[in-house]
């Protein structure tokens, strides 16, 4: 008994060391976002401000286009999102359910795709999105991601839907559905948890990328990722500015991972016991 208290109480202290070295850069960045700058640039450090302020949030979001990032960030996610979903998930379906030769080194060289270091590929999409005249427009960062998020939806999901039994669509096919009514009415309610695994890593993705970003944009568009380094200058660094801005970045991604965490749970487990 006294050896198992001994090992709960290590664990539980390990455990708190654990909580808490993780948590502390979520805790400093809340902090300095309502911190004066005469706290921001104190030393030794105020870990506990007693005065605090949101004019950086109002400096950061309307005044140095936080706003505007969070926003341009939010339609290019959601749009490439949507758009490696439409297209994803016809493709796994085809490759997990219908007889295609060479079909692992097929999904292994898809997967492969998504490896491509990004600086490889990063000249020749400027110049194409340059002569399609696409720089500094949604389009060309929703392109650019759905080439490089979609190999990665399909591997995932066909990998789900060759879990399930093959019994459930070869009895629709029997009754005389086709292949598009099969995808719609039976196999897509069967894999919403892993459209919800899919659209959250497609979308996270997408709202944390910043090589293409800062690339093919110019001041139409200023993606949440570019706003933030923009804020950093020759002479000074906005930190209360970049931390609330910071913040208010991480809202979207927060409320979709809660949205979808009932269906999220379900689909990283999917699989994972065969009968």
């Amino acid at each position: 008994m006294k050896s198992s208290t001994v090992v709960n109480v290590v664990t539980y202290i390990v455990a708190a060391i654990a909580v808490i070295v993780f948590a502390f850069p979520f805790y400093w960045l809340i902090t300095t976002s309502i911190k004066f700058d005469i706290d921001i640039y104190h030393y030794p450090p105020v870990y506990v401000p007693f005065k605090f302020t949101l004019h950086n949030y109002w400096t950061g979001l309307f005044d140095l286009w936080g706003l505007q990032g969070i926003r341009d960030s939010f339609i290019i996610s959601a749009m490439n999102t949507l758009l490696v979903l439409a297209l994803s998930i016809p493709a796994a379906y085809a490759l997990a359910l219908m007889p295609v030769r060479g079909k692992s080194f097929l999904l292994s060289w898809i997967l492969s795709q998504r490896m491509l270091p990004p600086i490889a590929v990063a000249i020749p999409f400027f110049l194409v999105w340059k002569w399609l005249g696409w720089l500094d427009t949604y389009q060309a960062l929703v392109f650019t991601y759905t080439i490089f998020n979609l190999p990665f939806a399909i591997w995932l999901l066909a990998g789900y839907i060759e879990e399930l039994p093959r019994e459930i669509y070869e009895a629709a096919l029997v009754d005389g559905a086709s292949h598009l009514g099969v995808l719609r009415s039976v196999l897509l309610p069967l894999i919403k948890p892993s459209i919800a695994v899919t659209s959250l890593f497609t979308f996270i993705f997408s709202w944390n990328e910043f090589l293409f970003a800062v690339i093919f944009t110019r001041e139409k568009i200023r993606p949440f990722t570019v706003v933030i380094p923009s804020l950093i200058g020759g002479h000074v660094i906005l930190w209360g500015a970049i931390c609330a801005v910071t913040l208010v970045g991480l809202i979207p991604e927060i409320v979709m991972v809660l949205l979808l965490q009932k269906h999220i749970v379900r689909g990283l487990t999917l699989g994972a016991i065969k009968g």
